[in-house]
C-alpha cells in the first residue's frame, strides 16, 4: 500500500480524502496558495507544501507547480480530488512520468472522456444513446450562430472540458449567441485552461441522472446506483440525492446495461460518474463522463455503506474490486445539501470573508458533514463558493427529508451569507416533497429569485412564541440585578404586541416550566426549551414540535430564522406599539450616481469609457467571484463620468467602481 499521498486539492474534498487515508494508515501531504495558508486542509494533512499566488492558475492549475510539489514530498501517489486538475490529461500524465501513481483514471481515458465531443463520439459507437448536436469543435461567436440555427433553438453551449456548471450556457435565441459565447469561452478558459465549446439541443424540463460506476484494473465493472442531481441552479448542483424517486428498476438496469458498455470501451478504471438526462417518459440520453470522485459520493457511500475514496485508492494501488453486482444492494435514502457561501435573496451572489461563528449540526449515524471551514477562517473570493456539504439518511426518503430540515435548522453559520434558508425553502416545498422535480425546479417555483420561505400558520406559531420567551427571558432576568428603582418587578405584565416584519400580533403570556403559554386568536401556543440567555440558536418544542431558532440581536429585537425564513422581530407592550407608529421611518442613504461592487472579485472586462452614454441594461463591466462570471448592467439611462477600475483589478464589496 501507498506510504503517502499527496492531495492536488483543497477546502472540502481534500479534508475528505484525508479522513480515509488517516483511516487506512497512509500519511498525507496538503498544498496550498496564498490564500489557503490557514485553510483546514493545510492543518488536518500530516505535512503541507506551498504552491504559489491565490489566483488557481498560479497555484491549483499551475502543474509545474503541483509535479515539484509531488517531488519534494517523496509521495508515492497523488490524488486529484474533482475540480482543478482532476481531468486533466496532462497533469496525470506528469505524475505518471515521475513513477508516482495518480489516483483516478489512465490519462488516455481522461482525455477521451473529458473531452464532451470525443466522449458523445465514442458513447454513440458503444451504443449508448446521445443528445442531438454539432459535435465539432465551435471556432468562434459567428459560427456558433450558424450551428445553432440549424440544431434549432434552445440549445445549449457547453465547454469541452472541466464540468460543475462552468462554461455552460442555454441559448433560446439568435439574438443571445454572442453574449452567451464569449462568457462560456472565458468561463471555461478560467477555470480548466481549455476555452474550446461545442453546442448541443436542449431539452426542456429533464431531470439530471447519474449512474455511480466504479471499475478495476482487471475489466471488472460494478454499478452504485443513481443520484437524482436535479435540484440545480445555473447547471450547478444545489442538492442530491440517492436512490432517484423517478427511476424504477426496469429503466436502472438499462442505464447500468450502457453505463458498462461505456466503462469496458474506453478500458477505464478507478471511480467515475456517467450523467444522463432523462425525460418525462423516462428516456435517457448520455450529458458526459466525469472521470473523478463527484462532489455528491456521500450519498452513495450511505445507500451502499462503501467508502469510494478509499476504493479509488485500492484500485490505483492494483487491487481488484472486493465484490461484483449481484453483492451491490441500495439500503435507505439519502440527500444530500450543498451550502454555498452566497446571498439567496441578492440574486444568489457569492460572499466571501471570515466566518466569525461556524457549528455543525449533531453529527450521528444518520448525519454528516464534510467541509473545509472553521470558525475563524476566511471563504476566499479565488475559489469555488462552497465550504461544505451536508448530508442526512434515512430508511425511506420521506426519513432522510425530516432529517436534513432539522439539521439545516441547526447548522450556525455567520460572517458570511450562505443559502440553508433556500435549501430549508426547497426541502419543504410540495413539490421536492413529492419528488416532482426537474432541472427547471429553482427556475420554476423562483422565477423573480429568493426572498425567505413564506410564511405559513405554523411558522407565525414558531416565532410568535420563539420571540416571546427570548424577550421575557431577558426581563426576567433584568428584574433580579441588584440596586434597581422599585417597582420594576411590576413591568413585566402579561400583554404583549409581537411584531413579526410588518404584522403585529397581540398576545397573552403565562410563564410554565421550561417556558411560556402564548394565547394568539383565541389559540394557545405552548413552547418549551433549555435555551439560555445570550444563545445564537434555540432548540425546543412548540406545541409539542421539534423546532431549531437561529437568532440575531439587532436594535430594538431580533432576527430569526427558521424554515427558510428569516424575519425581523420585535416584543413591546399594547402602549408602546401604539405609539410606534409616529415613529419616523429610517432613510436609506444609498448614493444613486454611483455604481458599486455586489461581490468581492476580479474585473474581468470593462465595457464603457469615461463620458460614455449608455442605455438601460447595457452592460458596464464584467466581475469574476468564486470561479462564476457576473455581468453588470446600467440600472438606467446615464452618463459615465469617471471609472475607477480596471480590467485586472480586484475590487471588494461596496467599493465604487463607476461614477454617473
Amino acid at each position: 500500500m501507498f506510504k503517502k499521498i499527496l492531495i492536488a486539492n483543497r477546502g472540502e474534498i481534500a479534508c475528505r480524502i484525508i479522513k480515509t487515508a488517516r483511516k487506512m494508515g497512509i500519511k498525507t501531504v496538503a498544498v496550498y496558495s496564498e490564500a489557503d495558508t490557514n485553510s483546514a486542509h493545510v492543518s488536518m494533512a500530516d505535512e503541507a507544501i506551498y504552491i504559489g499566488p491565490s489566483p488557481a492558475s498560479q497555484s491549483y492549475l499551475d502543474i509545474k507547480s503541483l509535479v515539484d510539489a509531488v517531488r519534494a514530498s517523496g509521495a508515492d501517489a497523488v490524488h486529484p480530488g474533482y475540480g482543478f486538475l482532476s481531468e486533466n490529461r496532462q497533469f496525470a500524465k506528469a505524475i505518471e512520468k515521475d513513477g508516482v501513481t495518480f489516483i483516478g483514471p489512465s490519462s488516455n481515458s481522461i482525455k477521451d472522456m473529458g473531452d464532451k465531443i470525443t466522449a458523445k463520439t465514442i458513447a454513440e459507437n458503444a451504443g449508448v444513446t446521445t443528445v442531438p448536436g454539432f459535435m465539432g469543435e465551435i471556432k468562434d461567436a459567428a459560427e456558433a450562430t450558424k450551428v445553432a440555427a440549424k440544431i434549432g433553438f434552445p440549445v445549449m453551449i457547453k465547454a469541452t472540458a472541466g464540468g460543475g456548471g462552468k462554461g455552460m450556457r442555454v441559448v433560446k435565441s439568435k439574438a443571445e449567441i454572442k453574449q452567451a459565447y464569449s462568457s462560456a469561452v472565458n468561463e471555461a478558459t478560467n477555470s480548466f485552461k481549455d476555452g474550446r465549446i461545442f453546442i448541443e439541443k436542449f431539452i426542456e424540463k429533464p431531470r439530471h441522472i447519474e449512474i455511480q460506476v466504479i471499475a478495476d484494473k482487471f475489466g471488472n465493472v460494478v454499478c452504485l446506483g443513481e443520484r437524482e442531481c436535479s435540484i440545480q441552479r445555473h447547471h450547478q448542483k444545489v442538492i442530491e440525492e440517492a436512490p432517484s424517486p423517478f427511476i424504477d428498476e426496469k429503466t436502472r438496469t438499462m442505464m447500468y446495461k450502457q453505463c458498462v458498455a461505456l466503462v469496458k470501451k474506453v478500458k477505464y478504471y478507478s471511480a467515475g460518474t456517467v450523467e444522463f438526462i432523462v425525460d418525462s417518459e423516462k428516456n435517457f440520453y448520455f450529458l458526459e463522463m466525469n472521470t473523478r470522485l463527484q462532489v455528491e459520493h456521500p450519498v452513495t457511500e450511505f445507500v451502499t455503506g462503501l467508502d469510494l475514496v478509499e476504493l479509488m485508492i485500492r484500485i490505483a494501488n492494483n487491487e481488484k474490486l472486493p465484490f461484483t453486482q449481484s453483492d451491490i444492494k441500495l439500503n435507505g435514502w439519502a440527500i444530500e445539501s450543498r451550502i454555498y457561501a452566497e446571498d439567496p435573496t441578492r440574486g444568489f451572489l457569492p460572499s466571501s470573508g471570515r466566518i466569525s461563528e461556524y457549528h455543525e449540526p449533531e453529527i450521528n449515524h444518520n448525519v454528516r458533514v464534510d467541509s473545509g471551514v472553521y470558525e475563524g477562517g476566511q471563504v476566499s473570493m479565488f475559489y469555488d463558493a462552497m465550504v461544505a456539504k451536508l448530508i442526512t439518511y434515512g430508511p425511506t426518503r420521506k426519513d432522510a427529508l425530516e432529517q436534513m430540515q432539522s439539521s439545516l435548522g441547526e447548522f450556525v453559520i455567520r460572517g458570511i451569507s450562505h443559502n440553508i434558508s433556500f435549501l430549508e425553502a426547497v426541502m419543504a416545498h410540495p413539490r421536492f416533497a413529492a419528488g416532482d422535480i426537474t432541472t427547471k425546479f429553482i427556475e420554476e417555483e423562483y422565477p423573480d429569485g429568493f426572498f425567505g420561505a413564506q410564511i405559513t400558520s405554523e411558522t407565525t406559531k414558531v416565532f410568535l412564541s420563539v420571540a416571546a420567551h427570548i424577550y421575557l427571558e431577558d426581563a426576567h432576568r433584568a428584574c433580579t440585578i441588584n440596586g434597581q428603582m422599585e417597582g420594576r418587578q411590576r413591568q413585566i405584565g402579561n400583554r404583549w404586541v409581537v411584531s413579526i416584519d410588518n404584522d403585529s400580533f397581540h398576545v397573552y403570556v403565562k410563564q410554565i416550566e421550561n417556558g411560556y403559554s402564548i394565547s394568539h386568536d383565541v389559540e394557545d401556543i405552548e413552547i418549551i426549551t433549555s435555551w439560555t440567555l445570550g444563545s445564537r440558536l434555540l432548540h425546543g418544542t412548540v406545541n409539542g414540535r421539534p423546532v431549531f431558532v437561529q437568532i440575531e440581536y439587532i436594535a430594538g429585537g431580533f432576527l430569526l430564522t427558521h424554515a427558510g425564513s428569516k424575519v425581523k422581530v420585535t416584543v413591546r407592550t399594547p402602549r408602546v406599539a401604539e405609539l410606534d407608529k409616529f415613529m419616523p421611518e429610517p432613510t436609506d442613504g444609498a448614493n444613486a450616481l454611483v455604481i458599486t461592487a455586489p461581490i468581492s472579485g476580479m474585473i474581468v472586462d470593462v465595457k464603457v469609457k469615461e463620458g460614455q452614454s449608455v442605455k438601460k441594461g447595457q452592460e458596464l463591466f464584467i466581475l469574476e467571484a468564486m470561479k462564476m462570471e457576473n455581468i453588470i448592467c446600467a440600472e438606467k439611462d446615464c452618463k459615465i463620468t469617471k471609472i475607477h477600475l480596471k480590467k485586472g483589478d480586484t475590487t471588494t464589496y461596496g467599493q465604487v467602481i463607476i461614477e454617473l
